[in-house]
């Protein structure tokens, strides 16, 4: 497993993005903390499309499916459930997924809602492309569209810290040729047209493919370990993410 930056070790609110998730877990789970509504909007805008799959596969329409989401998050931090949290023990994507089942049992009954939506944070989520990413869901159950989801969004997260580091190092038009690399197959690519358009010579493509595919994966352990308490966990939380996809 890869060592975390010093930065995640810091607490202060304009930091908060640079904290490991289960840091943000419990920061949520602090209602006298400044921190506190910050947190549940990061914890909303990182874990929501999973959470909102497996409320749609679920049988849930999607106007009820954007409430019930809503306000699971904004009961997180309400009712302070996240107080209660053991951060030495569990994983961060069990944890959500139990939390909402709870919720979905338990907490919600929508004879006592004023209107739509009504008396929930509401966080700006983009619902409409949510539709269409889950539309592959179809023939899953809840608990594996939740899986599915949750990979693609630790994956996304993966993409988007490459993209950070590529651009801040003055390789961004390289990563967005060779991005492809990580994820499509073999047969689908060619580094003799990446080094054309690239102006780069076909061995110097490989290397840096090679150099790219290992970040990937130290990146992708890294975000993997963020969301669990014991890093043994890690090898198991890796075969639960590439199982999610059915490999």
């Amino acid at each position: 497993m890869t060592t975390k930056h010093s930065s995640q070790s810091s607490t202060a609110p304009g930091d908060i993005f640079a904290t490991t998730h289960w840091t943000v877990v419990r920061a949520a789970g602090q209602r006298s903390s400044p921190q506190a509504k910050h947190a549940l909007e990061v914890l909303c805008q990182t874990y929501w499309l999973p959470l909102y799959a497996y409320v749609r596969r679920r049988g849930h329409a999607k106007a009820d499916a954007e409430d019930l989401t809503q306000a699971f998050f904004a009961r997180l931090l309400e009712h302070n459930f996240l107080e209660k949290l053991d951060s030495q023990k569990g994983k961060f994507r069990a944890f959500l997924l139990a939390s909402l089942k709870h919720f979905l049992a338990n907490e919600w009954d929508k004879s006592q809602r004023q209107k739509r939506g009504g008396g929930t944070a509401h966080f700006s989520l983009d619902w409409d492309s949510a539709e269409f990413q889950i539309a592959a869901t179809n023939e899953l159950s809840p608990d594996q569209a939740f899986d599915r989801e949750w990979a693609l969004a630790l994956l996304a997260k993966v993409i988007e810290r490459l993209q950070s580091e590529a651009t801040a190092d003055g390789r961004a038009k390289q990563f967005a040729e060779l991005k492809i690399f990580l994820t499509a197959g073999k047969g689908e690519l060619s580094h003799a047209t990446a080094a054309k358009n690239l102006n780069m010579d076909e061995t110097a493509v490989r290397v840096a493919v090679h150099r790219l595919r290992k970040r990937y994966r130290q990146l992708l352990r890294d975000e993997i370990s963020q969301t669990l308490a014991d890093p043994a966990d890690l090898d198991e939380e890796m075969r639960a993410l590439f199982g999610a996809f059915g490999s």
